[in-house]
């Protein structure tokens, strides 16, 4: 019995496994733990193993590349189409084995574990500045209450006690207890941040592509070091405008009757990355005059002719299609070629 797809629905401690023969007949179906997933896949002949673009998955696809199988992550909503009945694990399975046999069915590249590891770095202090945004709110609404109204910003909330000494209205003892807990969590917050951007900085250090991502303008140590966690290769793509389509930083098509239709940009892909590329093109733009004059003529255009966000959306895009000549050829950004 040759199986030629194995199509997995992938949980937390069980995982539905289907077995399909090269005409599409459905051969087995199991129902396996994790441990017994990785013993079943070690023993079973070489074949395709499929399975959707979820958490899991990376370690997973390596995995089954370790055991010489060809590992296929399928994003989740193309896998939808191929549903049948009634939703089940083990129909899921078989949509994901019938979608991974489609010869014109998109895939996810696979990413390296160093690439997950900067990827949970950057998940990790994303999580951190939320909490310190939070936590600085839950202190300015505090305040509130007791009729002082804090001002906004990090110069204001690092001295909160000698403003708080500069206001006519005495607080609480208690309350000043409190405020103390609550400062501190937000400098340790602080602290912590610092150390992941600190980490990230030593990762570029280390990476020669990483090195070459941070000469061009507007690209720091944050976008540089997410590119290299979210591409795992620039050759997935065709060119540099695929990329910035990946990212979501084309406009949406809507087309219908042959009447062609054009609205804001789609936002498809890595949200966090596009957010990146956007704040890079905002600083560069806000420096015109200097940083800026890397882009040349074009970028001073721009700005004359387009709304400060349309310009700074049109300028992460042409970095976005820089990012990836420069990760496809290895050669540093020349101000010339921009």
């Amino acid at each position: 019995m040759f199986i030629q797809v194995l199509g997995i629905d992938l949980g937390k401690s069980c995982f539905h496994i289907v077995g399909r023969d090269a005409a599409g007949n459905t051969q087995f179906k199991k129902k396996l733990s994790r441990t017994k997933l990785c013993e079943f896949i070690a023993n079973h002949p070489k074949c395709i193993v499929a399975f959707e673009a979820c958490g899991g998955a990376h370690w997973l696809a390596r995995k089954c590349s370790e055991f010489g199988h060809k590992p296929k992550a399928i994003p989740p909503q193309f896998v939808k189409a191929y549903l049948k009945g009634n939703k089940n694990d083990f129909n899921d399975a078989e949509a994901i084995a019938e979608a991974a046999t489609r010869p014109d069915m998109h895939f996810v590249p696979i990413k390296s574990e160093n690439a997950q590891v900067i990827a949970a770095i950057h998940r990790f202090r994303s999580g951190y500045i939320k909490e310190r945004t939070a936590c600085m709110s839950r202190i300015g609404a505090m305040l509130l209450e007791f009729g002082m109204s804090l001002p906004q910003g990090h110069a204001t909330m690092k001295r909160l006690f000698q403003w708080l000494a500069k206001q006519s209205e005495p607080l609480h003892p208690m309350l000043v207890q409190e405020l103390q807990h609550l400062h501190e969590h937000y400098q340790t917050l602080n602290e912590r941040i610092a150390e992941q951007d600190k980490k990230l900085k030593q990762l570029l250090d280390e990476s020669k592509l990483g090195q070459l991502l941070r000469t061009i303008p507007g690209v720091g140590d944050m976008t540089a070091s997410a590119c290299l966690a979210a591409v795992s290769s620039p050759s997935e793509f065709k060119n540099g405008r695929h990329m910035a389509a990946w990212l979501g930083l084309v406009p949406k098509q809507y087309s219908t009757g042959g009447k062609p239709k054009l609205l804001g940009i789609s936002k498809r892909g890595n949200t966090h990355l596009r957010t990146l590329f956007i704040h890079g093109a905002r600083a560069v733009l806000s420096r015109a005059d200097t940083t800026g004059t890397a882009f040349g003529h074009w970028l001073v255009k721009l700005k004359a002719e387009k709304p400060f966000n349309v310009a700074a959306v049109a300028l992460a895009n042409k970095m976005a299609r820089i990012a990836w000549a420069v990760m496809q050829r290895g050669t540093p950004f020349e101000a010339t070629t921009a």
